[in-house]
């Protein structure tokens, strides 16, 4: 039988990531080549192929339908690939499962459950990596990821989402002596805390307001911070009203670290996915860490 023949494999990532980035110049910048090493590449694979596989219009390059779906093929190719090269070059245990979590999500929602996970699998070796860097950033090899919906996680592949609801969180000091529960616009009177990143990846507090068809009061003020965790900590310490995702903040509320003092609240149908990464992902060990996050976002 006649081995099918591949394409010029020095085109393949140039390809993908024009098709990604939906630029040339973008994708040249990101490889750190010309962008006329990238349009030959593009050029090249083309000729392969027998077909176009962009559409040209002005400055912009529109990827075709089968444009499109080869670049989903090559993307979960050089996935794999790359997972399987860092798990070696990490030489990783054969039996271990690497679990890479935002780190909010790793210390107050994943930690307190944790032993659950070893008690039903006692033979899985499992690993938690923490970040407050978007999968795409990830240093190392990975299993299974969980991040927000919505950060940059090209080369993953999404197993499920889950549902999260945000709503305002703040210290019970802040609010002693009001009558609950506050109406949105009585936030005006506390500084709003924020995490701020660029990109503005997940919700913050004008995502918040227009779920309940309001802009962000005038006068209120607003204190940011780099990182989620310092927003918690600084909502615990009643320095303002943080914005909390549920699930992550559930421990701090029954804990009485944190009130809600709003009825309202933002539902987000799909606002945690969960991502295996190519092949190794679905060994035994990541089979079962998968199964048992769905169960436990269920």
């Amino acid at each position: 039988m006649q081995t099918p023949r591949l394409p010029p494999l020095s085109s393949l990532r140039p390809f993908e990531a024009t098709v990604r980035r939906g630029s040339v110049t973008l994708a040249a910048a990101e490889l750190g080549l010309t962008q006329t090493a990238v349009s030959k590449q593009i050029r090249a694979i083309e000729r392969d192929i027998g077909r176009p596989l962009f559409e040209r219009r002005n400055r912009a390059v529109v990827p075709t339908g089968e444009g499109a779906r080869l670049a989903r093929i090559v993307r979960e190719a050089l996935g794999d690939i790359a997972a399987e090269a860092g798990r070696l070059r990490g030489r990783a245990g054969p039996g271990e499962v690497v679990l890479h979590c935002q780190l909010c999500e790793a210390f107050y929602w994943l930690m307190p459950r944790l032993s659950r996970f070893h008690e039903a699998h006692p033979g899985v070796e499992l690993r938690v990596v923490s970040s407050m860097r978007p999968l795409t950033e990830a240093t190392g090899p990975f299993d299974v990821a969980l991040q927000t919906t919505g950060r940059p996680s090209e080369g993953a592949r999404l197993a499920f989402t889950a549902a999260d609801t945000i709503l305002p969180v703040c210290a019970p000091g802040l609010v002693a002596g009001r009558d609950l529960p506050l109406a949105p616009g009585d936030l005006a009177a506390f500084p709003l805390l924020s995490h701020r990143a660029v990109p503005q990846d997940w919700a913050d507090w004008a995502d918040w307001f227009a779920a309940q068809e309001l802009e962000v009061p005038g006068g209120a003020g607003r204190i940011g911070y780099d990182s989620f965790p310092l927003v918690l900590q600084a909502a615990v310490a009643g320095q303002g009203m943080a914005l909390g995702w549920g699930r992550t903040v559930e421990g701090l509320v029954a804990d009485g670290k944190l009130v809600a003092p709003c009825a309202e609240a933002m539902a987000r149908p799909a606002e945690i996915s969960v991502f295996r990464a190519g092949h190794g992902a679905r060994s035994p060990g990541a089979r079962a860490l998968l199964d048992w996050l769905a169960a436990e976002l269920a």
